[in-house]
């Protein structure tokens, strides 16, 4: 192939090329969904209540054996993991009692092979024996609590926890017994109230719609509280009980055992029960860990993101406790998978 005909068919394939349109934009599908119309939401009970924040667990920590500290690693509010060094003692006269005993326990296993090659021959009685091997296993006993003691002179962390108090300084005789460091289990925490005993009487867990914790220097926050224990007896004046209720412990504050709050507890009114209660399918969940729905609008047919507040689920769908009102058309149907300003076609209707 020459030259010449190489540059007639390029010239072709342009020629081919030109007056091409590129493929049209195909535009976005409306996506079918089911619609729901919000209903009047009812009437609901509001009751606050002054908490206190406590930790999930508080323990006192202390050695089992007395001497000189010899170490105190820990400041307070520093976060320690399990099996960490808090506090330790001199360990000179433990470590010298432990080599002790090694060597009364190597002396005892001496005396014992001694008397019973002696027994072999019989030249000693079966009973002398017997004793030497008692008192053989004696001397190991005694070689294993002072092993022990020497454990017991170094304090490490039960369970992964912060530092809340030091009781001590360095360089101090310790008593066994006496505390060194206070430990705040933080994993979760506990919020106490005072609950009237009235309303202990009365409400039923049919009536829950929202249980949470709030705090006045996290405005607009809420954390969700579950029940973990209530007190057995009234208070003799006040004719209130205590509740203790459980929260997680949010990483992205920093909440602190002492620190006060308001449980709010939110009931639906028992002679107008009428609540607002959407599928599950209809709630999405945001980065914030909190909730919105897609409402429909009917004049553009687009849809637009609106935050709610949700009670506690139940079997017929879960308690919208506020963020859309009556006529409100919320998409019920494939709601994890739109877009603000996405169209939608509510199913039923025409195009």
């Amino acid at each position: 192939m020459n030259k010449t005909t190489i540059t007639l068919l390029v010239l072709l394939l342009l020629a081919g090329c030109e007056g091409r349109e590129p493929p049209p934009t195909v535009p976005q599908a409306v996506r079918p969904a089911k619609v729901l119309t919000v209903t009047d939401a009812g009437q609901q009970i509001e009751h606050a209540f002054v908490g206190r924040v406590r930790a999930l667990r508080a323990i006192d920590v202390s050695f089992e054996v007395s001497g000189p500290l010899n170490q105190l690693p820990v400041l307070e509010g520093q976060e320690v993991a399990a099996g960490e060094l808090l506090a330790a003692l001199d360990p000179t006269d433990f470590e010298l009692a432990v080599r002790e005993a090694e060597v009364q326990v190597k002396i005892a296993r001496q005396d014992l092979e001694r008397k019973q090659k002696v027994l072999q021959q019989k030249g000693i009685a079966r009973s002398v024996v017997d004793d030497a091997r008692s008192f053989y296993e004696l001397q190991q006993v005694r070689r294993g609590q002072a092993r022990e003691r020497l454990s017991d002179s170094r304090l490490v962390a039960p369970f992964a926890a912060v530092v809340a108090e030091r009781y001590v300084d360095s360089f101090v005789n310790i008593a066994a017994g006496t505390p060194v460091v206070r430990l705040n289990d933080l994993s979760r925490l506990l919020v106490e109230a005072n609950v009237p005993e009235a309303l202990l009487a009365t409400a039923t867990p049919e009536q829950l719609l929202s249980l949470h914790a709030e705090f006045d220097f996290l405005p607009g926050r809420q954390f969700a509280l579950q029940t973990y224990e209530t007190q057995g007896d009234a208070d003799s004046v006040a004719q209130t009980y205590r509740v203790t209720l459980v929260m997680d412990n949010p990483t992205e504050w920093n909440i602190l055992p002492g620190m006060s709050a308001t449980v709010r507890v939110v009931l639906k009114d028992p002679e107008n029960d009428t609540v607002t209660l959407l599928p599950a399918s209809a709630l999405v969940a945001d980065t914030d860990k909190s909730f919105f729905v897609w409402l429909f609008d009917a004049d553009t047919g687009l849809v637009r993101k609106a935050q709610v507040q949700v009670g506690v689920p139940e079997a017929a769908g879960v308690p919208i406790l506020g963020g859309i009102r009556a006529g409100d058309r919320v998409v019920v149907t494939g709601a994890s998978q739109l877009q603000s300003g996405m169209r939608v076609r509510p199913l039923g209707e025409g195009e």
